[in-house]
């Protein structure tokens, strides 16, 4: 994996072996409010460390995932679709 650059948001990890998704870990204490995750539905409570996911190139298709939900998207891929569309 490599660093990708990302501008304001930071840099993050790109994940090569997924088509090219820019991966950055969030710290609970980095978290200012609850995020719903595209891979569980449900709600990334404030505090709870988890991943910030995006297209590389395309930071404002950026979507917060608990880490677990990142980690196991290929098991349910009708969950979500790039741009963070469910369906």
């Amino acid at each position: 994996m490599g660093v990708g650059e990302v501008g304001a948001g930071g840099a993050g990890e790109v994940d090569e072996a997924d088509e090219g998704w820019v991966v950055r870990p969030v710290t609970g204490a980095a978290t200012t409010k609850a995020y719903r995750c595209p891979g569980c539905d449900h709600l990334i409570e404030l505090g709870t460390p988890h991943r910030v996911v995006w297209p590389v190139g395309a930071l404002d298709d950026r979507r917060h995932w608990h880490t677990p939900c990142w980690a196991r998207r290929h098991a349910r891929p009708d969950r979500f679709r790039r741009g963070g569309r469910r369906g």
